[in-house]
């Protein structure tokens, strides 16, 4: 299926490794321009390299810091000179140390809201206005899980994405007659670096061996086992796509089966 994605225009946020690369290296083999960004040059350069050797789309990246105050104004900015704009926004964003809600620090949790929400929002504000005004555009926002199943011992993420997901609802009724759709895509276990974090915490929280607190996670998976970084990059493809052009305010999930709510 030819997904109508070739020469579309797409950043992603924290795309230099993990689920935002994967996204990246999915809208490119479609033929998109995708812009990376990150905060390790290194990793940024290797990744668009990685894509620009295919020759299918073509990649491009720049240095951020999604905690920075000037963010969303500068990387505007930055992609307005170097693509004239975007047709696809992905808000991908790292998420912050595990911990119990009980524990929530206020100074944390106001510097994980301007990192993972504020931003976020702002960076969209600021782009938006030129896919309304086209009539095309699509907002894809990562968020977790946990949004819909609270995950142990990550209560800050639960929250701050939380927040995410009734912004998102709200910004899809006030745009889908301009043509632009806003969804969420929420990742269960796909086998990344910070999945690999999370295992370890959990196992030195539980006092078990990695392979077998791996192995009950893997067993409360209907579909038995993690997913890849492909898996749900070719989702998020979907989501950006003409076809998924009446698609809009959902949450999809990329899980396996692993959410238990209806």
């Amino acid at each position: 299926m030819d997904l109508g994605l070739k020469d579309r225009r797409a950043l992603v946020l924290a795309s230099s490794r993990g689920l935002g690369l994967g996204i990246a290296e999915a809208l490119a083999a479609e033929g998109a321009r995708v812009m990376l960004t990150g905060r390790d040059e290194t990793a940024l350069e290797a990744a668009a390299a990685g894509i620009n050797a295919r020759g299918a789309g073509q990649a491009e990246w720049v240095k951020v810091d999604l905690s920075a105050r000037d963010f969303a104004a500068s990387l505007a900015a930055h992609v307005q000179e170097h693509f004239g704009g975007v047709d696809i926004l992905v808000n991908n964003t790292g998420g912050p140390k595990p911990g119990q809600a009980r524990d929530i620090d206020p100074g944390e949790l106001m510097t994980q809201a301007q990192a993972m929400v504020a931003s976020v929002i702002e960076l969209t504000g600021r782009l938006l206005p030129g896919m309304c005004a086209q009539g095309w555009g699509r907002v894809l926002t990562v968020a977790s899980s946990g949004i819909e199943q609270p995950i142990p011992n990550l209560s800050l993420s639960n929250t701050l994405r939380g927040a995410l997901a009734g912004w998102n609802k709200s910004l899809a009724s006030e745009v889908a007659s301009e043509g632009v759709t806003c969804n969420m895509l929420l990742p269960g276990r796909i086998h990344t670096a910070r999945v690999d974090q999370l295992d370890a915490a959990a196992a030195e929280r539980q006092g078990r061996p990695m392979e077998e607190l791996r192995a009950a996670s893997r067993a409360s998976i209907p579909a038995g086992r993690y997913g890849t970084v492909e898996e749900f990059g070719a989702v998020a493809a979907f989501l950006c796509s003409a076809q998924a052009s009446y698609v809009t305010g959902t949450m999809m999930r990329c899980d396996g089966g692993m959410i238990r709510s209806v």
